[in-house]
């Protein structure tokens, strides 16, 4: 099957900028579910079906940072939860106005409510709470508006740091994106802290999947470490969590140098805890950074879904969002909605570029791997892999040419995994000499998102 991005929906814009003085605000709301006798079940996302939460451990928030450049205002909000598709995304934007641009993004939390659908009591029943789900886009929009109150002028300070030892890659090869940003904004006249925005690239499921409280895992610790140590409102974002970037078997040792159990409080706080001091490294180095004019690019595109777990997920409703027919043109006149489930279809999604004045961010809507990132496919490919000569893709951050950069992944969507197409293996023999696949393809939409993510970014980073 051949691939394609629609571009009938292109919602591609640069509007030049009123210039003005650059101001910054911080939000939040809560979203933690009620558990407990006498109300609805709360499954757990990211892991088996009818996990069940028994009880609160830490809240489930929503975070916000607006930033405006005279009248011209952006906002960036996250959110403890598996992810938000589209749909959703559209929803939370239709509640705020004023704004160039709103991304909305999720830290795929493990360990919190399930807002996708695949992890209800069975795999052919939803396991979203349509109340809590609306709860959740009111919330995102309520951390946007208190945020937008708060705005005053900042200036800005970006630090990265890196820490390999950070992030366990559970898939061969072996490839980690284990750089961390960090954005510090202040009060001009003071230099009092306004607010700090950090940028981690690793799954959140220290707790596994035997826990059933909810909990936003390792980046409640994060936040908290930074808002003790900074005294001030954090935001955390997610970024490459692909590949498989994760804290599951990665050796952590607590202060006395005992390694901490996957599934305990004691390794999510202190894995937490080491992101939020690697953010103090990189705050350490920190350099003056110019946030302003705003660009804003985005592009709405469909990706073919090829996965029939997915289909048949969509087909019994589980996953319930809009399918369109695939033409497998690049270009057709206009997505046309469809329900016919043994015809090719495809998922409506978008994919953005931000220029920030001095500082670039890739907003891709799922789970992109490292390789795709960082121009590290494997080439040759492995003889095992089912693609093995397909084209590489253009790597995300080839395509960014300015003094500073960032991703954020789950990025006003999530699509899954987005694999190297030439990467892609399902079928026996299997890659590195293995007996069975590796994990990953199964929570993909198919081996084309890659190629099809990856060349709207390329585009859009152009300006096509």
């Amino acid at each position: 099957m051949r691939f394609a991005c629609t571009l009938s929906a292109l919602a591609l814009f640069a509007l030049p900028c009123t210039a003005g003085e650059f101001r910054v605000g911080f939000g939040e709301a809560d979203l933690t579910p009620e558990v407990g006798a006498g109300k609805k079940s709360v499954f757990l996302a990211g892991f088996g079906q009818n996990r069940k939460a028994t009880t609160v451990h830490d809240p489930i928030m929503a975070r916000a940072v607006v930033m405006a450049d005279g009248d011209e205002k952006i906002a960036f909000v996250s959110v403890d939860v598996v992810g938000l598709f589209l749909p959703s995304v559209e929803r939370v934007r239709e509640k705020l106005t004023g704004f160039k641009y709103v991304l909305v993004s999720a830290t795929h939390n493990h360990e919190g409510p399930d807002t996708l659908g695949l992890w209800g009591a069975s795999p052919v029943q939803s396991g979203v709470d349509p109340d809590y789900l609306k709860r959740v886009e009111a919330g995102c929009a309520e951390a946007v508006k208190a945020a937008e109150k708060t705005l005053a002028a900042a200036t800005v300070k970006i630090g990265t740091a890196a820490d390999p030892a950070l992030i366990n890659d559970n898939r061969k090869p072996v490839v980690k994106h284990d750089e961390l940003v960090v954005l510090k904004f202040f009060e001009p006249k003071t230099d009092k802290t306004l607010g700090v925005l950090v940028q981690w690239n690793c799954h959140p499921e220290a707790l596994d999947s035997r826990n059933t409280e909810v909990t936003a895992d390792f980046i409640y610790y994060t936040v908290k470490q930074l808002r003790e140590t900074q005294k001030c409102p954090v935001a955390y974002f997610t970024g490459t969590v692909g590949g498989l970037m994760t804290t599951l078997k990665l050796p952590v040792k607590d202060e006395k140098g005992k390694e901490l159990a996957d599934g305990t409080f004691e390794k999510s706080e202190r894995y937490g805890r080491l992101v939020g001091q690697l953010a103090e490294k990189a705050l350490k180095d920190a350099v003056p950074v110019m946030l302003t004019p705003f660009e804003i690019r985005t592009r709405e595109l469909l990706v073919p879904v090829e996965n029939n777990i997915y289909r048949l997920a969509w087909s019994f409703g589980t996953l319930n969002r809009t399918m369109y027919a695939w033409e497998g043109t690049p270009t057709p006149k206009k997505f046309v909605p469809t329900k016919e489930v043994g015809k090719p279809v495809a998922v409506k999604t978008e994919v953005g570029y931000l220029k920030l004045g001095e500082l670039e961010v890739a907003a891709i809507p799922g789970e992109i791997y490292p390789e795709l990132v960082l121009n590290k496919v494997e080439n040759p490919a492995d003889s095992g892999a089912d693609f093995p000569n397909a084209a590489i893709e253009p790597a995300v951050y080839d395509q960014l040419k300015g003094k500073h950069r960032m991703l954020i992944g789950l990025a006003n969507d999530e699509l899954g995994y987005f694999i190297p197409k030439r990467q892609w293996d399902e079928k026996a023999p299997f890659c590195y000499g293995l007996k069975k696949a590796q994990y990953g393809e199964m929570n993909s939409v198919g081996p084309e998102a890659a190629p099809v993510i990856c060349g709207a970014f390329k585009e859009l980073a152009k300006g096509k």
